[in-house]
């Protein structure tokens, strides 16, 4: 005879049991005929209940092909080769691999670098070139560092996300971008040098026109954090647009920085207001050089060419020290930001055509010395960088790659506030994860491996440090399958 405790524990389970399969049948009941009586999803109205699984398996597709289906070297924006040098490079961890690359070596503009016959030794303590930008500036600007943290702003990242680049950014020794967010307590708490970025909204340093505010520039500028100005013309997620925040990421704090109301979409205008001509991008530049004393460059991704033609000329009409400091080019294969998929998918001309083509005219019009190149857009390999730097880029700034470095694991969901890792999102449950000690370190392993695998491309094709690639250095497979060098590749620009 069975005790009495488990006679009355049988009839709870069963009870229990018995409700769930009426709960549930009410459900599926409840389903069919809501699925029957709506007319937007034809599957569901023709395929009740049974119909719901489509949208489940398409939703779910986006993170199961990562992981089973996509091959190592075929997924975008980032396929899984990539991401697993990142994640192994934030760890500080073994990065090198075994029985032969998965690399195709005859795909037309597959780069490859020309080892020397006698390469640098490792060993050799080499001290890398001191660039300064911004020579006709009250502050210049003085850094080695090749790699940097490109423009993510704060409402587009999480505050442990910003706060984590902050302090990884100082531990590694190169600049953060703002982003066109403004300026937050997160940016400044890891005391890391700061690009602040100046986006067609001005957030920040605005007045209540939307105009720029010299007062709030000028007190940007007293930050000593703050080493640069960058003045936003467009970004490769949407060129030609601006920025966009859904309303759900603008938070009581985030409104405040940017000075607009809790909750409500914040869309920067597609261009400045002051903007009709190179003149006017001019006159900008150096009105906010003669203000913070800081150097002042621009950013923007290169579409028609000949606002820059002009742009060129215009310069060497005033003189040369009417130039910006530094151009940043970005790619347009997009980025962390939300952007209608007409302008990420079709608008703009990729890093690895319009870089060549920037570099060729700044030769060519003589302001090469004058204007540091910064190249952006999946710059996130050493291999990726020294082609960068080849072809005539004096810096690098990476965005992607540090929010992998940060724990992202491109679930794509950067606008919608459902971040799983809690770096695109404001959701207190979902941030809890992100521990800016621990991801700050490796932010800095990220960013330190860049630079050590760098100099190893460097050191193999004979040169002491990475600036000192050429083009003379890297070939090109082209559509013959055959390489040509990048310096005669590239003369057809």
């Amino acid at each position: 005879m069975q005790p009495h405790w488990f006679i009355v524990g049988l009839e709870i389970f069963t009870g229990l049991f018995l409700a769930c399969i009426a709960i549930g049948f009410i459900a599926v009941i409840y389903m069919y005929i809501a699925d029957k009586l709506q007319t937007k999803q034809a599957i569901r109205h023709n395929y009740p209940v049974i119909g719901r699984f489509r949208y489940l398996f398409e939703k779910q597709g986006e993170f199961f092909r990562q992981y089973f289906f996509a091959q190592d070297r075929e997924e975008l924006p980032f396929n899984r080769a990539e991401r697993s040098w990142i994640y192994r490079a934030a760890k500080n961890i073994d990065r090198t691999i075994s029985f032969g690359s998965t690399q195709t070596h005859d795909r037309t503009g597959t780069v490859m670098f020309l080892n020397a016959a006698f390469p640098k030794y490792d060993s050799d303590q080499h001290t890398d070139n001191v660039l300064t930008i911004g020579t006709e500036c009250k502050i210049p600007y003085q850094t080695s560092t090749i790699c940097h943290i490109s423009a993510m702003s704060f409402g587009a990242l999480s505050r442990p996300a910003v706060t984590a680049l902050s302090h990884g950014a100082a531990q590694a020794g190169c600049w953060l971008n703002t982003g066109e967010g403004g300026l937050s307590e997160h940016h400044l708490k890891g005391n890391c040098d700061l690009v602040f970025q100046i986006g067609t909204a001005k957030y920040g340093v605005r007045d209540d026109d939307g105009h720029l505010d010299d007062d709030k520039l000028r007190a940007i500028a007293e930050h000593d954090n703050i080493k640069m100005f960058e003045i936003k013309l467009s970004q490769g997620a949407k060129p030609g647009k601006g920025g966009i925040l859904p309303g759900v990421k603008v938070t009581e704090e985030i409104a405040a920085i940017r000075g607009i109301p809790v909750g409500q979409d914040s869309i920067s205008p597609n261009g400045h207001a002051e903007f009709n001509s190179v003149v006017d991008i001019l006159d900008m530049i150096c009105h906010v050089r003669e203000v913070t004393g800081k150097p002042t460059g621009i950013k923007a991704v290169l579409g028609d060419e000949q606002w820059l033609i002009d742009l060129c000329e215009e310069i060497n009409h005033r003189g040369i020290e009417h130039a910006p400091d530094f151009f940043t080019l970005d790619s347009a294969e997009g980025g962390t930001g939300a952007a209608p998929q007409a302008l990420m998918d079709h608008v703009g001309l990729p890093i690895k055509e319009s870089l060549p083509i920037v570099i060729n005219l700044f030769r060519q019009k003589g302001l090469k010395q004058r204007i540091k190149v910064i190249a952006s857009g999946k710059m996130v390999l050493p291999s990726q960088v020294a082609w960068a730097l080849a072809t005539g880029a004096d810096f690098i700034a990476s965005a992607r790659g540090n929010m992998f470095a940060l724990g992202c694991i491109q679930a794509l969901q950067c606008n919608k506030d459902t971040c799983p890792t809690g770096i695109t999102t404001h959701n207190k449950h979902l941030q809890q994860g992100l521990d800016p000690r621990n991801k700050s370190a490796r932010v800095a392993n990220y960013n330190m491996s860049l630079h050590h695998d760098l100099k190893i491309i460097a050191h193999s094709c004979g040169v002491s440090e990475p600036r000192q690639l050429t083009r003379h250095h890297a070939k090109i497979v082209t559509e013959s399958g055959i390489s040509v060098s990048l310096d005669k590749f590239y003369r057809q620009y």
